[in-house]
């Protein structure tokens, strides 16, 4: 389309007037933004006319389109997609309670659990107030040993697809939702709960906004170290899973951080309630029985505990979670070769929860007490898997550093002084505590932690946790009066003050205490000429009436008593020299 020039050399293109490009650029909008607006009313009447079933749609096309997670595909996924913002991280499921609390005492009798690596526990409610690596075991005064503050089972399942929280009115005010959730992910504890607090008195009936209530509070209460706002928390989950509407991801989230909550706080028979909800609403939920298994231990109710784990493996019989707490329970019954198959195929499944201390403390005992060696092999595991200091230190509630050694000298611990005035007041000792053995009066109990391979082992207690038994101390007034000055021994809280009678037959299998916070001392009181002897580690001694050995109970050791007449020794515990008074102060006691 040239034109010749005036001059007729040159053709040149005939100017194209700028409002001309205007005029065309605005129609080619103006299409644009009426087909936008077709679009959007369309949109509009398809969600208020309930015209399609979005279920299906994004049941479909979800996993292509759906980048910001929430279950659908809006603008929030089209900024993701258009990289404007960053995917968000997919929201797993709770993890379980057992992760941040201490399993009761009663989860298997007489052991106790702590953790492998503590550090001083801050003050304030117990929101994650001590560290702990992985899972490991608890065991009273002689073992190391329990099961359960574990990973969840269930979020196998939970990791395997998003979670959708949004019903169809939440879809509605998605943007506001996400407005209050954004400041929650970046910190904003307190904006956030705001936020949340008024969608929730804007829109009282909205599953989403009061389970973002429940998290904003949930954080508060973290940040203020304020039972008092977990509780709030603990009833607003409720209130979130029992709104009509609530979308059964929603449900089962907000019921699973509930009863996680609930155990947090100690309301172990509130969460094991909580838990029942959870999988009578969801009783196709393998991971959910496994928990509700794992809230029966913590009660002490193995029975309970154990049908559950039954019905489990009925259904799946390859679940490593489920075998690894059921053979757990069977060793507590004292069914050993029973247990082994179930703990062994637990470990190695490498399902979650099941890398734990305290089954490869299990599984290696049960194949000690039959007899086979490959239970060495399965110690050295737990070592390479970080929940055992060595393979003959397998005490699992530790504080890191402390010098480790079996066997110590009285200059080595630097409690000289005490063991001066044992070795110096033995008969007075000796002639006290043969006055209640002489007596009947049954103040010396059984070893009822299992323990014993064969033969009668009686203890008779005067300090325990650091705390005194009066009414045994009156029996035997002259040697608690001689303990008294010395606190690294009265008030050591991982440990016990107790004589020991041991009769002839008796042997004790090999077994580590639950700690390397203590050492023990033991003090001859009878000890026949031969017959008597104790192996740590690869060292084997004896006793001698009047003197005092020393040994650290985290590393395996064995009793035999092979005399013709009853073995008496007096144990005191004391402090591990290394730990400071502030430790001393703050650990937990064992």
């Amino acid at each position: 389309m040239g034109e010749t020039s005036v001059d007729g050399d040159k053709p040149t293109e005939s100017p194209v007037s700028k409002s001309e490009k205007k005029s065309e650029g605005n129609s080619f909008f103006s299409w644009l933004l009426v087909l936008a607006l077709l679009g959007a009313w369309l949109s509009a009447g398809i969600v208020w006319f309930d015209l399609v079933d979005y279920n299906s749609v994004v049941g479909a096309l979800g996993r292509v389109y759906d980048a910001d997670g929430d279950g659908d595909f809006d603008v929030e996924d089209a900024k993701v997609l258009l990289g404007l913002t960053e995917k968000p991280l997919t929201l797993e499921s709770s993890k379980n309670a057992l992760e941040e609390q201490e399993l009761h005492a009663e989860f298997l009798p007489g052991e106790n659990k702590d953790s492998p690596h503590e550090s001083t526990p801050s003050a304030g409610p117990p929101l994650e107030s001590e560290v702990r690596s992985s899972s490991s075991p608890e065991s009273a005064p002689e073992t190391a040993a329990s099961a359960g503050e574990l990973e969840s089972g269930g979020d196998r399942e939970d990791k395997k697809k998003k979670p959708k929280l949004l019903n169809k009115f939440d879809k509605t005010i998605k943007s506001e939702i996400n407005a209050a959730e954004k400041l929650r992910k970046k910190g904003k504890v307190e904006e956030s709960l705001r936020a949340f607090e008024a969608l929730v008195q804007k829109f009282p009936h909205s599953p989403r906004c009061r389970y973002g209530k429940a998290q904003a509070e949930d954080d508060s209460a973290e940040r203020k170290r304020s039972n008092e706002l977990l509780l709030k928390a603990v009833n607003t989950y409720r209130e979130a899973a029992d709104l009509p509407d609530a979308p059964p991801d929603l449900v089962k989230a907000a019921l699973k951080r509930r009863a996680d909550r609930q155990q947090f706080l100690g309301r172990t028979r509130a969460s094991l309630a909580t838990l029942e909800k959870l999988v009578e609403i969801f009783p196709e939920d393998i991971s959910l029985k496994n928990d509700l298994g794992v809230a029966h231990l913590l009660l002490g109710d193995n029975n309970s505990a154990k049908r559950i784990y039954e019905e489990v493996l009925a259904a799946a019989p390859h679940d490593g979670f489920a075998k690894v707490h059921y053979g757990f329970i069977l060793k507590s019954e004292n069914k050993i070769a029973e247990s082994i198959p179930y703990l062994r195929e637990g470990l190695e499944s490498g399902e979650p929860g099941t890398d734990d201390g305290r089954f490869y403390f299990h599984l290696g005992d049960a194949l000690q007490r039959t007899g086979d060696e490959s239970a060495y092999e399965w110690y050295e595991t737990g070592h390479r898997r970080g929940h055992f200091a060595s393979v003959w230190q397998r005490s699992l509630y530790n504080v890191p550093g402390l010098r480790a050694q079996p066997w110590w000298t009285p200059e080595d611990t630097g409690y000289t002084d005490l063991v001066k005035v044992l070795e110096r007041n033995w008969l007075t000792i000796r002639d006290e505590a043969l006055s209640v053995l002489d007596g009947n009066s049954g103040q010396f109990l059984p070893e009822d932690e299992n323990l014993r391979e064969k033969g009668d082992w009686g203890q008779f207690t005067l300090w325990q946790q650091g705390r005194k038994t009066a009414s045994s101390c009156r029996s035997v007034p002259k040697t608690c009066a001689l303990l008294e000055r010395f606190p690294e021994a009265t008030g050591c809280k991982r440990g016990q003050i107790k004589f020991s009678v041991m009769r002839p037959g008796t042997h004790v299998w090999p077994h580590t205490g639950p700690t390397n916070c203590r050492l023990r001392m033991h003090l001859g009181l009878i000890i026949p000429p031969s017959g008597c002897r104790i192996r740590c580690t690869n060292q084997t001694r004896e006793w001698e009436e009047g003197k005092v050995l020393i040994f650290d109970d985290s590393f395996e050791h064995e009793v035999w008593q092979e005399a013709e007449r009853f073995r008496l020794i007096f144990i005191v515990d004391v402090w591990h020299p290394e730990l400071s008074q502030s430790q001393r102060q703050t650990l937990s006691p064992i």
